[in-house]
């Protein structure tokens, strides 16, 4: 795979400017540019998606060893702890569906207090855990390196990103757990937390493969629920990268994934995904590598959610609460 770099001013994100004025903004913005690199994103994604993280199974040892990644990146970082959090631990039990053991488990939280507009956040989040190692075959373990190894790279090199640049609104960092086993660690997050602060939520699923699309696109799950996309494209335009609404109405994706518990609680949190769902051979499958995945895609793509998000981020612009049901013509 080709090593690149990217910066906001280079490559996909390169602005066609006529005016003075758009020359002097593009100047500003590349005085400003931080770069994400995609060997820190290769490593990032081959250590989580690694047989010796043992598929991320939650309440595994697998699981505990990713934890522990995740928290001392966090640590490098410089983020901070979420609000009661003695660390980055947001620890509770639950008995998973046709079972009747009790489940330790936690999620990884760390925060960018914002300047302005710190009591307004946005989190950023994406699930560490996968389906753990119990495949058939020679090949048991399910290393889960699109799903969502590809996710949590993005949100750890989102968080080195506004780490470098600022940020207005508080950021919330949030690694969740169990969402395999139906979106656990979000729903418990959900539940401990004063919703009208939440602004929006930003999950990365998924980020690892070329859209049907095509090179230089993603799409957005729930893209009609709330202005959310339509904020994203915006910012987007004259970079070269193009957001799309989910092609997939019939898998109901907007409530498969971790933004759907936050978008219950009216938060306009939707997923960004790179993968061609219906097509995609490695999903839930023991195939899914890190070697199957493009450096190149997930680094762009971090890029684009990083470009497109920061008017959010810095509070010029706050997405409509979403809309849960579905709007009869």
């Amino acid at each position: 795979m080709k090593k690149i770099l990217i910066t906001l001013a280079a490559s996909a994100f390169i602005i066609s400017c006529d005016s003075t004025k758009n020359i002097n903004k593009l100047s500003t913005e590349t005085e400003n540019a931080f770069f994400i690199d995609s060997l820190v994103v290769k490593k990032h994604l081959y250590t989580l998606a690694s047989d010796e993280m043992e598929g991320r199974k939650t309440g595994t040892p697998g699981i505990e060893k990713a934890a522990v990644y995740i928290e001392n990146e966090y640590q490098k970082i410089g983020l901070s702890t979420f609000e009661g959090l003695e660390t980055y631990r947001q620890t509770f039990n639950f008995t998973p569906r046709r079972s009747k053991d009790e489940i330790t488990a936690f999620n990884v939280i760390g925060v960018l207090e914002g300047k302005s507009k710190k009591d307004e956040y946005v989190i950023i989040s994406a699930h560490y855990d996968h389906l753990g190692n119990q495949g058939k075959g020679e090949d048991k373990i399910y290393n889960g390196a699109n799903d969502d190894a590809s996710g949590v790279t993005g949100l750890l090199a989102l968080a080195t990103y506004f780490k470098k640049i600022g940020n207005e609104r508080t950021i919330v960092f949030a690694a969740f757990t169990g969402e395999e086993m139906g979106l656990i660690g979000s729903t418990h997050f959900g539940k401990g937390i004063n919703a009208e602060k939440f602004v929006a939520g930003i999950n990365l699923e998924m980020i690892g493969k070329t859209p049907s699309f095509g090179p230089n696109t993603a799409w957005l799950t729930g893209f009609e629920r709330s202005d959310f996309g339509k904020i994203i494209q915006k910012n987007l335009v004259g970079t070269g990268y193009q957001l799309f609404a989910d092609p997939y109405d019939k898998f109901n994706l907007f409530f498969r994934s971790d933004n759907a518990s936050l978008a219950r609680l009216g938060v306009p949190s939707h997923t960004f995904s790179t993968t061609p769902i219906d097509v995609d051979k490695d999903y839930h499958q023991v195939s899914d590598e890190a070697e199957t995945l493009n450096m190149t895609v997930i680094t762009q793509t971090i890029q684009a959610v990083a470009k497109g998000t920061q008017s959010i981020i810095n509070g010029k612009d706050t997405p409509t609460r979403v809309v849960l049901e579905e709007t009869k013509k």
